[in-house]
């Protein structure tokens, strides 16, 4: 009985120590397409904590006024995001904490998904366009 006890405690422990590593929950969004930009600012890749944030807000508080709702549609940038737009709307210091302390967005240290082609913002390079089959 003893043992029992000892060994429920220690999954326990393991279990409460193992929340505090960094992981994605359902639902939230690894932003990394600008990978290259990324590793030249020497950040991550952000980890967007989308079931946070919809805890706390309707969808439409972000949804289309703020972002397009499709993958890929939004060129969201630093220089974006400090002049107020994207994440910069709330995060301006009075709605939400400012974006001044990198590591709370580029938190990301997993895998980085597959994205389907390049951005739409990106035209495809003569090089890289592929012919369409028929």
């Amino acid at each position: 009985m003893k043992r029992k006890v000892i060994f429920v405690l220690l999954m326990l422990i393991a279990g409460i120590i193992g929340v505090n590593i960094g992981y994605a929950e359902y639902g939230d969004i690894v932003i990394a397409r600008k990978k290259e930009a990324m590793r030249k600012a020497s950040v991550r890749p952000v980890l967007f904590p989308h079931w946070l944030h919809r805890i706390r807000f309707r969808c439409r508080v972000c949804h289309e006024d703020i972002f397009i709702l499709r993958r890929g549609d939004n060129n969201i940038n630093m220089d974006a995001i400090m002049n107020g737009q994207f994440c910069g709307k709330c995060h301006n210091g009075i709605i939400a904490w400012e974006p001044m302390f990198c590591e709370r967005c580029h938190s990301w240290n997993g895998p980085i998904p597959p994205y389907a082609g390049p951005p739409p913002w990106e035209e495809a390079k003569p090089e890289e366009a592929k012919p369409v089959a028929k």
